[in-house]
């Protein structure tokens, strides 16, 4: 005799041939404060296509801890790729020149703050460095810091006073070299 297991009764929409069940409907929860699935994931995006990696990776780590597993699915990917972009973006900076470079690349490309940071840990490496100190004027004079530029261009001037002429022709000091205190360093009025 043959034994019957009692089963839960089947839906009659899984009974159906070839019916498939239906799958939830996307769920517009709030993965950050305020913030639904779909916000996030449509921020992530366009940060993603802006090449904005780093923000983008943000935007995507909240939206894959939504409820829509399709579009938390989806961020994953999208976190893998902002991951590696980003890592394959971050060049192998070592010695204070290698910094240097990276920074004066920076400050050209018109992101000062950055070129900041990274002169910051080329002078920790070379703190008699005359060129990193004029590299850390300009990123501060770029950024609106006159008296913190006039700090770095004293430092670069004392460490070669050939500093003073460079900085009296350089271009990038068109938008605040001629602004006090950096002006009275420049043009010698002040004895660094």
């Amino acid at each position: 005799m043959k034994k019957t297991q009692s089963h839960p009764p089947k839906s009659t929409e899984s009974r159906t041939a070839g019916a498939r069940p239906k799958a939830p409907l996307p769920r517009q929860d709030a993965p950050a404060a305020g913030r639904t699935q779909t916000e996030e994931f449509d921020e992530a995006m366009q940060l993603f296509h802006q090449r904005d990696f780093a923000s983008a990776l943000q935007h995507f780590e909240q939206c894959a801890a939504g409820e829509n597993r399709d579009m938390a699915y989806t961020a994953k990917q999208h976190i893998r790729m902002c991951r590696q972009r980003i890592a394959q973006s971050q060049p192998d900076l070592r010695t204070p020149e290698d910094l240097y470079y990276y920074a004066v690349n920076l400050i050209s490309q018109r992101r000062p703050a950055d070129a900041e940071r990274i002169l910051r840990r080329a002078l920790e490496q070379s703190p008699k460095s005359d060129h990193i100190q004029y590299a850390l004027c300009l990123s501060r004079g770029l950024q609106g810091d006159l008296e913190g530029a006039a700090r770095h261009l004293e430092s670069a001037i004392r460490l070669d006073p050939r500093n003073r002429a460079i900085a009296r022709s350089d271009p990038d000091f068109l938008e605040f070299g001629r602004q006090s205190p950096v002006r009275e360093i420049v043009f010698g009025e002040k004895k660094p």
